[in-house]
């Protein structure tokens, strides 16, 4: 078994298995201590019954998780060690968020004082007496984060904490993580939108139908798909040649008539332009889409059928309008003004 050394969270070969369906397969990853890491993979693809293996919830058909070198069933002080969000609708309605997070004081031996300290730090605080089941979603998932906090743990588990959060929330958990993790201590947030995480993350678990496609820094992801410059040209052949003699291979002629141009920038090309007589008529930077990136990575695990322009078709044969139907807002048949009516008052 491979040792990943500084690694807060491990996973060597997970594999889990549930009836004839292998929910996880072979999945190995480590979570760099002080890092924001996000656990990108679409809907069904594992993340969730990988958490679970790795906070001992669920048992792994074979392979094995640990926290801070260890099982974490053996840890000493669970709560002080992870802080987990599975789930953010297993909340009574009828309790208070401050009479919910005071069981778990009690159950984790810490202060009823460190209740309210940790809903002002998730913004609850002028709700603490609330019933939960008026909480809207995004309060439910500032609630649970609550929970989670409780024993200022080192390590942070969310699943999908961002679900139901409105921009101001978002912008606040991205803040809150980075700074979670600047303290020295680690964050693993799972996503199947890494647009929303891309701001927030320093390194990537990528997985898709259980296995892992991709670990590493966004950076590193970014470079797999370098940034172009898209030209306008008088002479795109032309140009391409120029470049070309000049060590830049990775051009493509584009469809609207433009190249794609990857390796340089706009100031070298226009010079080389220059150089071959070509007139450039504009030059725009074309960046990487992550999340573009991402789907290409991902797109295998559900295969659903084309989407055609029409899928439904027209309508069926011999339909039409209503018999005697008229377009636009004319007078029906037979309709006039009446008889001897000059057209001026009555």
């Amino acid at each position: 078994m491979t040792s990943y050394s500084g690694a807060a969270l491990e996973a060597h070969a997970l594999t889990k298995q549930f009836g004839t369906v292998r929910a996880v397969s072979d999945l190995s990853f480590a979570v760099p201590r002080g890092t924001v890491t996000g656990f990108l993979g679409p809907n069904g693809s594992g993340k969730s019954t990988t958490l679970r293996m790795l906070l001992g919830l669920v048992a792994p058909t074979s392979g094995v998780g640990l926290v801070n070198g260890v099982p974490f069933r053996t840890a000493t002080h669970p709560a002080r060690t992870v802080g987990a969000v599975l789930d953010s609708l297993s909340l009574h309605p009828k309790r208070s968020a401050a009479h919910h997070l005071k069981i778990y004081t009690a159950a984790i031996g810490v202060p009823d004082s460190r209740a309210h300290d940790v809903l002002h730090l998730v913004g609850l605080g002028d709700a603490a007496d609330r019933a939960a089941g008026g909480y809207s979603l995004g309060m439910r998932q500032r609630l649970t984060l609550a929970t989670a906090l409780l024993g200022d743990p080192e390590i942070l588990v969310l699943d999908e904490p961002a679900n139901g959060l409105d921009p101001e929330g978002i912008a606040w958990l991205r803040d809150f993580l980075k700074a979670f993790a600047a303290s020295g201590r680690t964050v693993l947030v799972s996503s199947h939108i890494l647009r929303e995480i891309e701001q927030t993350v320093d390194n990537l678990v990528i997985v898709s139908a259980g296995a892992l496609v991709y670990q590493g820094s966004i950076a590193q992801l970014r470079s797999t798909r370098p940034s172009r410059v898209l030209v306008a040209a008088s002479d795109p052949a032309a140009l391409a040649l120029a470049l070309a003699s000049n060590g830049f291979n990775d051009s493509q002629l584009l469809p609207d008539g433009r190249i794609g141009v990857a390796g340089t920038d706009a100031a070298t090309i226009a010079r080389i332009a220059a150089d071959a007589q070509v007139t450039i008529f504009g030059t725009t930077g074309e960046h990487v889409d992550l999340e573009q990136v991402f789907l290409s990575m991902t797109a295998g695990q559900y295969n659903a059928a084309p989407v055609q322009q029409n899928p439904y078709g027209g309508p069926p044969q011999g339909y039409g309008p209503p018999p005697g139907h008229h377009q636009g807002y004319g007078p029906p048949p037979g309709y006039g003004a009446p008889q001897n009516w000059n057209g001026g008052p009555r």
